[in-house]
């Protein structure tokens, strides 16, 4: 019997790698398509322009640069970069070139993207703790949240050594 080129010889994941890892991409694009389609709804913004509202919400003056927010999003430079200038155009962002190397350039929130945040985020709340919060014990949750941590550490320590 012939295998196909590019068939393993013995499974890529054993069934318990398989399950966890194939049940966290399946989830999380659900999620994902739900989050997408109640903000939309609701707020009229999408997944990646909340992210960038919110994580401007919580920066110091409202105000990150373009790069620090592709560097904390799914997101490449030039794709974080479209995103704040359509959050610009609706009003909601300002780009301020950064006056220490004038090559970059930083997003500050302004008052209506404040306001459109805070409003989003009241849905936005509700519709994450119906369809994955609330599916989860207290106990469950801390330990989820530990886990992330644990991933995100292991990232970080690859990306700066």
């Amino acid at each position: 019997m012939r295998t196909h080129p590019i068939e393993p010889t013995r499974p890529l994941f054993s069934e318990v790698e398989l399950a966890a890892w194939s049940g966290f991409l399946g989830t999380f694009d659900r999620l994902n398509r739900s989050i997408e389609e109640d903000l939309q709804e609701h707020s009229h913004l999408s997944h990646v322009e909340f992210e960038v509202l919110l994580r401007l919400a919580r920066a110091p003056d409202r105000c990150l640069r373009i790069q620090a927010l592709a560097d904390q999003s799914i997101l490449t430079r030039s794709g974080m970069s479209r995103t704040v200038e359509r959050l610009v155009q609706s009003g909601l962002v300002e780009r301020v070139v950064a006056a220490e190397d004038r090559r970059g350039a930083y997003a500050v929130l302004t008052g209506e993207g404040h306001e459109r945040l805070r409003s989003a985020a009241e849905a936005h709340t509700q519709l994450v703790r119906e369809i994955f919060l609330s599916r989860f014990s207290e106990k469950e949750l801390r330990q989820m949240a530990d886990f992330w941590q644990r991933l995100a550490e292991g990232y970080e320590q690859e990306t700066t050594s």
